[in-house]
């Protein structure tokens, strides 16, 4: 007998006869090597294989077995993902592969009803999927419950585990194991699951916490790349979006004029399809264009909408209507359905401009090619045609280079960006400061610190900034301190709490809900959120459609609209992501080598050679700084996003030195300054700069107020700004940089 036979053997009746239905003939390495574990050790286990690898079953299999011969007597597995959407797709998933096990599965988050809740907090057993902030609320405002529902928790599987390391609400979940832990009195097993991890042993480090618990990380073998992927480059003559004023001045020819935007709507027709922007505001304008091409044609409007602004109905319409096998319908999406909501099989993946990142590029690509194909991804890439004066930085096609970049570092390397840690999370400390207070009542200042910071997020913080932190929220009312010397939650940590915005810990926005309907007839369907309404009468985009403001109610935040047609562009406020140097490194190569990548289509490969031979004349890819004319000049550091913030920094702190001002950039790829001296005067001040190391405490100001997480306002601005040094700037790798660009200038 084989080991997978006798794994299989092992199974419960239900999970065999799940195999057998979906006309599996054996069990793959990933559902081998994570059943070997559970069975066989007692260690937590990390899954890292392909997109629709079958890391879900892998983990879930071995686990069911174990609650099905050893029922729990409460929640015996907590499932934690990301995402409200995931955790709907795996409670389907999960109901179909338990229905004859008499295993219970219980979804819960905001948009689930009180009464499907109510029966886990009745009956608490089986599996529990759940949101990170539910579990907040869960355990702040079920405190006293949290023994009777998780007292018998055998296992925590945590999904799409590289979206959470290095972030605040991947700490969060840290900081929630270690205090349902300490209450249950032992430490569930944890499993943690993604496609796409760059460092593994960061990421075992991070499941297994305060646990003290070894974490396996199984090795497969590794599969030949097969994938269909293309890149197509496009100008474009038209700067300015179009704006729509009114239904009889928008005209619907004016897209023909963009040949991208055409090239990308036949790259999906008659097909099924996912379309990816790196942001709402793309997704949005490309949604309302495909449209807008299909009305020109008059063709069907196929097109769907998903990203986090929008209603919970419209999100869940666009996701079943992708499960249909015979669906030819397409989604524009941001990140939202980057992750392992399982949508069948997929035609294509289409992606406008470049991603930001290897692991966002293999996720999205991931997406399709499942049931036996090939993943196939077609990126495009659209580029206002310069004009003749247009500035050298700006003449380089850095989206299509950054995309190259991405391809050959994981085809050449197997690269993928390592998680990062956070050496001071303030904001989430100001958090589980609250939430550890408000769910165990009083605690002296000294056994407060001893809890909070034995937190695994919390390792790095020192025990005077600590007490910084809490004098701050004392003075600030956040906390209140009693007769007896105890801590407890003051009226504005109250007012803090009382909002179920608390128990998340990424940054959020007052929103406005938008409805379009009649009110008074009850017809008003919620349609998503905007962040600051226009006045009635005016128009914004939202769902890729236009919407007139009829009426708004400033007080419950709510704006009733109806539609127009057109289309608008719209704004949100955010980020696109940090790079990491490795990128920007492999574009200066890009740039450099003679290479001929076989993925670039006719148009992108003429784009790059006249790139690079604007490169070869100019020095842009072997010399760091170049004199633009006149007093101008441009450095290509070639950092990621956070060693190129600090070398703007040390720029910028030392430019009187320097010689330079009127310092510009453009994201992370190039920086350029007003110079009077000489390049040789330069470089020898930067000499001495460089021979002075670079102390990040000191890029900081001491008027700035570095605000970029939740409860970021509420923490004392010295506490920010070194949080800020520590967090969101890195000398080593500008260090380095600056004696390259010294040797080489």
């Amino acid at each position: 007998m084989t080991e997978a036979d006798r794994i299989f053997e092992r199974f419960p009746p239900f999970i065999r006869e799940y195999i057998f239905s979906h006309s599996w003939d054996m069990l793959r390495g990933v559902q081998i090597a994570a059943a070997n574990t559970i069975f066989n050790t007692v260690n937590h286990l990390l899954l890292t294989s392909g997109t629709a690898s079958g890391k879900t079953e892998a983990a879930f299999f071995p686990i069911l077995a174990d609650l099905y011969e050893n029922p729990s007597q409460s929640v015996g597995v907590l499932y934690i993902a990301p995402l409200k959407s995931l955790i709907n797709d795996q409670f389907g998933r999960m109901e179909d592969l338990l229905e004859e096990s008499g295993i219970a599965v219980t979804h819960w988050h905001g948009d689930v009803s009180a009464s499907h809740k109510r029966r886990l907090l009745e009956t608490p057993s089986g599996i529990l999927q759940i949101t990170p902030e539910s579990l907040e609320a869960m355990l702040i405002r079920r405190s006293n419950d949290l023994v009777r529902l998780f007292g018998d928790l055998r296992y925590v599987v945590v999904d799409e585990v590289h979206t959470l390391t290095g972030t605040d609400r991947g700490n969060q979940i840290q900081c929630q194991l270690s205090r349902i832990a300490r209450l249950i009195g032992h430490q569930p097993r944890r499993v943690g699951l993604s496609a796409t991890i760059g460092d593994p042993a960061l990421a075992a480090a991070w499941l297994a916490g305060d646990s003290n618990i070894p974490v396996d990380v199984p090795r497969f073998s590794s599969e030949n790349i097969r994938w269909r992927l293309g890149l197509e480059h496009f100008f474009f003559q038209n700067a300015d979006p179009e704006q729509s004023k009114d239904e009889k001045t928008a005209d619907p020819e004016r897209s023909a004029l963009d040949a991208g935007y055409e090239y990308m709507y036949d790259c999906v027709k008659d097909k099924k399809a996912l379309v990816f922007s790196n942001s709402r505001e793309e997704t949005e304008y490309l949604t309302a264009t495909f449209r807008q091409i299909a009305a020109c044609r008059r063709e069907p409007d196929v097109f769907l909408i998903h990203h986090g602004n929008l209603s919970a109905a419209l999100r869940e319409d666009a996701e079943l209507k992708m499960k249909k096998e015979d669906s030819q319908v397409v989604t524009c999406a941001t990140v939202t359905m980057e992750l392992g909501i399982d949508i069948g099989r997929l035609e294509r993946v289409l992606q406008n401009d470049a991603p930001t990142s290897v692991s966002s590029f293999l996720q999205r690509l991931g997406r399709s090619g499942r049931r036996g194909q090939p993943p196939e991804m077609m990126m495009v890439f659209r580029e206002e045609d310069p004009l003749p004066n247009t500035p050298l930085p700006q003449l380089m096609p850095w989206g299509l280079l950054r995309a190259i970049a991405i391809v050959q570092l994981y085809l050449e390397e197997r690269f993928i960006e390592p998680p990062r840690e956070k050496k001071m999370p303030m904001s989430l400390l100001f958090h589980q400061t609250l939430s550890m207070l408000a769910a165990s009542g009083e605690k002296t200042p000294k056994a407060l610190a001893e809890r909070v910071l034995a937190l695994p997020p919390f390792s790095h913080v020192s025990k005077e900034d600590y007490k910084a932190l809490l004098v701050s929220m004392l003075n600030n009312e956040f906390l209140e301190m009693t007769e007896e010397k105890g801590l407890i939650v003051g009226l504005a940590g109250e007012r803090l709490l009382n909002s179920f915005q608390f128990f998340a810990v990424f940054k959020d926005s007052e929103d406005f809900t938008v409805r379009a309907g009649d009110p008074e007839k009850g017809t008003a369907e919620e349609i998503g959120t905007i962040t600051t309404p226009p006045p009635v009468g005016e128009r914004f985009a939202l769902a890729g459609r236009v919407w007139e403001v009829e009426e708004l109610d400033v007080r419950r935040k709510l704006v009733y609209v109806h539609p127009v047609l057109g289309k608008m562009e719209v704004s949100w406020p955010g980020d696109y992501g940090e790079i990491h140097t490795k990128i920007l490194q492999r574009m200066q190569k890009v740039l450099t080598e003679d290479t001929v990548y076989p993925y670039l289509k006719s148009n992108a490969a003429h784009r790059l050679a006249v790139a690079r031979h604007l490169a070869q004349n100019t020095g842009v890819g072997e010399h760091s700084l170049l004199h633009l004319g006149g007093s101008t000049w441009c450095l290509f550091p070639f950092l990621g996003t956070r060693s190129f913030r600090t070398l703007r920094r040390v720029l910028t702190f030392n430019a009187r030195e320097l010689g330079i001002s009127g310092i510009e950039f453009d994201g992370c790829y190039y920086i350029t300054f007003r110079m009077e001296g000489t390049r040789e005067e330069f470089l020898a001040a930067l000499a001495r700069v460089f021979a002075r190391g670079i102390d990040c405490e000191k890029l900081v100001g001491a008027a700035e107020h570095p605000l970029f997480d939740k409860f970021d306002p509420f923490i004392p601005g010295d506490l920010l700004r070194r949080a800020y040094a520590a967090d969101r700037l890195c000398a080593e790798e500008v260090k380095t940089r600056l004696e390259y660009i010294l040797q080489n200038s």
